[in-house]
């Protein structure tokens, strides 16, 4: 199936959706949206697209438009501060990707407003997945909501580990083993604000020093330490490198869709990240912001993001799909996964105390493993 195909597989599902929920825009009585739309997003490209492509075919159907839809792009503390610059008169109208917290701040600021959507269609998300830190899949006040669910966890390459002897592995601490002496492959926190925030879980899961311990530990089996969290799959699936992080897995999947032999683990207090977004106070296009964020949490909307092998943030949606197709590779990739919600999600992550720390905690990378790493490799 070609990389084309792939992007408007879901189409065949559309039709489904279309007219089964009422517009909040249409329900109150007011103007059809705008044909425009401006995202500002921190998710990769893959998912936007799918959105987009989705949102366009249902203004289409649903009021007879051809919206244009600009996608801006920037990491996550970026995207913020450009917000936050804008003070109400923003150049977008929805903010996607980053953590909850930095909505939660927003909504603070005044710089988002509640949204639109439906109580059928808003109640069905839960508050929060995981234990003993459960993590928010909506806001009680509406600023803010899931949009649809990334994993995080380990990656591995199956030949590599064939050739190698190893079992697949399961835990983080199966990349001790000695045969895996120079084939981790990470990303440095100070380079990925997911990586930074995986290397958090790690510190507040074993505390300040057994944390930094294990990660200078992990730092003796590495053998690269790449420019971008992305990269980290992509040099695992060319066999380059055995095992490393996936943060996200979507990644990953990209190149197991390439046909690289890469598999995916969700270990122990790996996090599941369901990619908030919110409609910005002042937005130049609020009508097509707010039926854009509706749409795409109705059963049309999450199959458009199970499409590309993603997960629904809507229990009940569960990846599935004829044979071959991308849901069942996805579910593959995953070792059977069909939604988080059938996962045992155990989360020790706290925003809160990741952002408070943040500098801090790239600071103490450079001066425990980075001025050291020659130093750290010799060690047996």
């Amino acid at each position: 199936m070609t990389r084309r195909t792939l992007g408007w597989a879901w189409l065949a599902v559309l039709p489904l959706g279309l007219g089964l929920f009422p517009s909040a825009v249409a329900a109150q009585g007011g103007p059809a949206i705008e044909t425009e739309l401006t995202i500002l997003a921190t998710i990769p490209k893959r998912m936007s697209d799918a959105a987009i492509v989705a949102f366009k075919a249902y203004a289409r159907e649903r009021w007879s438009l051809s919206v244009t839809v600009h996608t801006l792009t920037a990491g996550t503390p970026i995207a913020y501060g450009r917000i936050v610059e804008w003070k109400g008169r923003p150049q977008a109208d929805v903010f996607w990707g980053g953590e909850s917290g930095l909505y939660d701040d927003l909504g603070a600021k005044g710089l988002l407003v509640p949204l639109a959507v439906p109580a059928a269609v808003w109640d069905r998300i839960p508050a929060d997945i995981g234990k003993p830190k459960p993590i928010p899949l909506k806001d009680a006040k509406r600023f803010w909501v899931g949009s649809a669910a990334q994993v995080w966890g380990l990656v591995y390459n199956e030949r590599l580990y064939e050739r190698l002897g190893l079992n697949p592995p399961r835990e983080w601490d199966d990349l001790f083993h000695p045969k895996l002496k120079g084939l981790v492959a990470q990303c440095a926190p100070s380079r990925s604000s997911s990586s930074h925030a995986l290397y958090e879980v790690f510190l507040q899961e074993l505390g300040q020093e057994r944390g930094w311990q294990w990660l200078t530990r992990l730092a003796s089996q590495t053998g690269i330490f790449t420019a971008r969290s992305r990269d980290v799959p992509n040099v695992v699936a060319r066999g380059e490198f055995a095992v490393g992080f996936a943060v996200p897995s979507i990644g990953a999947f990209d190149e197991r869709l390439a046909g690289h032999p890469i598999r995916f683990v969700f270990a122990k207090n790996a996090y599941v990240a369901p990619e908030v977004w919110g409609v910005l106070a002042g937005a130049p296009h609020p009508r097509a912001a707010q039926a854009f964020v509706e749409f795409m949490l109705t059963e049309a909307g999450q199959r458009a993001f199970m499409g590309i092998g993603l997960h629904s943030v809507v229990p009940g949606y569960r990846l599935q799909g004829p044979p071959g197709s991308v849901e069942e590779r996805a579910v593959e990739f995953m070792g059977g996964v069909r939604s988080i919600f059938d996962l045992d999600v155990q989360n020790v992550y706290d925003d809160k105390i990741a952002r408070a720390r943040y500098q801090e905690v790239n600071q103490e990378f450079r001066r425990r493993i980075e001025s050291n790493l020659d130093e750290i490799r010799r060690k047996p």
